[in-house]
């Protein structure tokens, strides 16, 4: 998937030119439906909601709903996950708080790579060792204190089995990017994951020494005490 987006951006700017399809793309076009519409309010802190729960996005009528979900109400849309990839729905007893979303590391990422320490050879042999966060969303309606955080906590910890159950092995690190101008970061850090520090905003194919995208902060959470160890032997 990275390598279809990266050629078909270069074809854009006419670095290249792509045979045409053997077969139509697939309909990306997100339809609203009344499924998603806006709920009653929920304004009560974690502790006073039912038991959060997370359940695996699984089957093609899930996954189009919770594509709608995010398109509807994340700021950034919905765009596919890239690379092995996990998405999950967050339930308070039958009451649907949040959505997450994770897949492919970033290739590239200095505050990570210096976090963990490992060379370009390392990097690409174990960077599917780390994970990423790509989307993060408590649904609008829901207003309840230390919610995010809570979920954070707990898909830390399920994450990791869900991965190994449908792929074979356990990650090692998650990481994230929050857009500066417009989070601080709060349910990240008070879930103990690391500020590792900011990009450049140059994006995958952005030009060298130019911004081209917003800066975001870089924050990591260790899934295992060794990490470092693993990812950079």
């Amino acid at each position: 998937m990275s390598c279809r987006v990266a050629m078909l951006r270069m074809q854009e700017d006419g670095l290249i030119e792509l045979p045409p399809p053997r077969c139509l793309r697939p309909q990306t076009h997100i339809r609203i439906s009344t499924e998603t519409d806006l709920q009653q309010p929920i304004c009560l802190p974690v502790h006073a909601l039912p038991d959060l729960q997370l359940r695996l996005v699984s089957g093609r009528e899930d996954s189009r709903l919770w594509n709608e979900y995010i398109h509807r109400y994340h700021y950034l849309g919905f765009q596919p996950l890239p690379g092995a990839q996990l998405r999950y729905w967050v339930y308070a007893g039958d009451l649907l708080v949040a959505l997450l979303g994770f897949g492919a590391a970033a290739w590239l990422c200095a505050p990570r790579d210096q976090f963990i320490g490992w060379n370009h050879e390392q990097r690409q042999k174990n960077l599917h060792l780390v994970v990423n966060n790509a989307r993060f969303l408590i649904l609008p309606w829901v207003n309840s204190k230390n919610l995010a955080s809570k979920i954070l906590g707990l898909v830390a910890r399920q994450l990791p089995h869900d991965w190994q159950h449908r792929y074979g092995y356990r990650p090692l690190l998650l990481e994230t990017f929050v857009e500066k101008n417009r989070f601080i970061g709060t349910c990240y850090r008070a879930a103990n994951w690391h500020h590792l520090g900011q990009t450049k905003g140059r994006g995958k194919l952005g030009p060298s020494g130019k911004q081209s995208v917003p800066i975001k902060d870089v924050w990591a959470y260790p899934l295992e005490r060794k990490f470092k160890h693993e990812l950079a032997g």
